[in-house]
């Protein structure tokens, strides 16, 4: 139960969950748009994030319902802060948590999650949610196996969007004496645009709910055409926003309009709330930021904006604030030719694919007529792996036979992609022996290219 205005003293931890200040956004949004920026900041929480509210509701509703039984294990698939919620109110009440996550979570998470004594399960990202290596499958299959177990579920939980819909939404509606008339936030599961924003249009219909997405996620396409779209989906670093599936805590007809956001822009914006407003939020904060930025033309004086900065800052320290790891992905700024460059001067071409099912012997045709040194290899549309000429000779010679199988039997990993702003020096210095090309994305166009060794020495000269 979330913690009650003026309570001097709580009888544990879970009753400080809620209540969370609204803050002014000043020099962001300054020159951008003359409404009221406000954030709310959920960092306030115990656990220093706004899961923290549906962590503790989908307990208490599950030992309600009697599915969570005393001495029982807490199971589920977390980006981290979930697994946070739960694993607190877990210590109180008594129970054991094991969590699976994605290898995309910053190490920070990971290590807060064993930091309350839950065992935490690392799973790759880039694999089909019924993939049984995805961290949903492998959740599902835990509930099945460990006795007395639950799983939480927070995807299609709907405790989740209703702890929203009795705390956030409230709380939010009170603060601006019911003057918001907009909402900004990050889209996930679902749960928190969804509560909140069904709770505000209760009180007053023109309210407008605006999601945040990123690219490599399906919401955006599926809010605009219904269309589930499985060549939207491809990886993307931007920590807990999209989905490559459609969880059931998101309730679209609440939310008004869906706003994609590049990784490079969250990340950038991700440290400007830090360094400009002095307020120490995470990534989905800096994602949340710039997609208000990006629909900044749509507010008016008098307007007052909500937006919701879900978690800390500090779970990020080895990722968006660390120099080094945001000069590797080209999210610096830095000065001379980028990627864009040499799509401009076509000295990078459109990417070419081939599907994995297809056999060996297509690509070498494919590679010979074309004069391609190395190719990328998808499945459903997704670029999943690659294949150079030198690899592909290898094979041939030790099993010429090998042309007729599929694709999927030789291929290697998949290039690496980098945004379309990254610089030609920092590209120079991820093609290797090993990686001999690298996939640029442009997100404004949703087009991909491929970078090699000789094109960036073609620049170079």
């Amino acid at each position: 139960m979330a913690n009650a205005p003026g309570r001097k003293i709580a009888a544990n931890i879970l009753e400080t969950i809620g209540n969370t200040p609204l803050v002014r956004i000043n020099r962001i949004t300054k020159e951008a748009t003359p409404a009221t920026v406000l954030a709310k900041i959920e960092t306030f929480n115990p656990g220093n994030s706004i899961k923290d509210r549906m962590a503790l509701k989908m307990i208490e509703d599950a030992e309600k319902a009697g599915k969570l039984k005393p001495g029982g294990t807490i199971i589920e698939g977390t980006s981290g802060n979930t697994g946070m919620g739960l694993a607190m109110a877990a210590v109180i009440k008594g129970y054991k948590c094991i969590f699976t996550t994605t290898d995309k979570q910053s190490k920070e998470k990971v290590d807060a999650l064993k930091a309350f004594g839950a065992e935490v399960i690392v799973c790759p990202t880039d694999v089909d949610p019924e993939d049984p290596r995805s961290y949903y499958s492998v959740s599902s299959r835990l509930e099945r196996e460990i006795p007395n177990a639950w799983k939480a579920n927070q995807y299609d939980n709907l405790s989740n969007s209703q702890a929203h819909y009795e705390q956030t939404g409230p709380e939010i509606w009170e603060q601006t004496d019911g003057r918001i008339t907009h909402l900004v936030s990050g889209v996930g599961t679902g749960g928190t645009i969804t509560g909140v924003a069904r709770y505000l249009k209760e009180r007053n219909p023109k309210i407008k709910a605006w999601g945040i997405d990123t690219y490599g996620s399906v919401f955006k396409k599926y809010k605009e055409t219904g269309i589930f779209d499985k060549n939207e989906i491809y990886p993307y670093i931007t920590e807990g926003i999209g989905e490559d599936f459609l969880p059931q805590n998101v309730d679209f007809s609440v939310i008004d309009h869906f706003e994609k956001v590049t990784d490079k822009d969250a990340a950038v914006m991700t440290r400007r709330i830090t360094r400009e407003e002095g307020i120490f939020a995470g990534n989905s904060a800096g994602a949340a930021m710039a997609g208000l930025l990006q629909l900044a033309h749509n507010f008016h004086e008098n307007d007052v904006v909500v937006v919701i900065f879900h978690d800390h800052g500090s779970r990020y320290m080895a990722k968006m604030f660390n120099d080094e790891w945001m000069a590797a992905r080209g999210f610096l700024e830095k000065s001379g030719m980028t990627a864009r460059d040499l799509v401009a001067l076509r000295v990078s071409g459109e990417l070419y694919t081939l599907e994995a099912a297809r056999p060996v012997e297509e690509a070498i045709k494919v590679m010979s007529e074309h004069d391609f040194s190395q190719i990328s290899i998808t499945r459903n549309g997704r670029v999943i792996g690659s294949l150079n000429e030198q690899h592909l000779y290898n094979e041939f010679v030790k099993n010429p036979d090998i042309k007729r199988k599929p694709l999927e039997e030789i291929m290697q990993p998949a290039f690496p992609f980098v945004d379309i702003s990254t610089p030609v020096e920092l590209l120079s210095t991820m093609i290797t022996p090993a990686n001999p090309a690298v996939l640029v994305r442009d997100f404004k166009t949703e087009k991909n290219f491929i970078i090699t060794r000789s094109d960036i020495i073609r620049v170079l000269m």
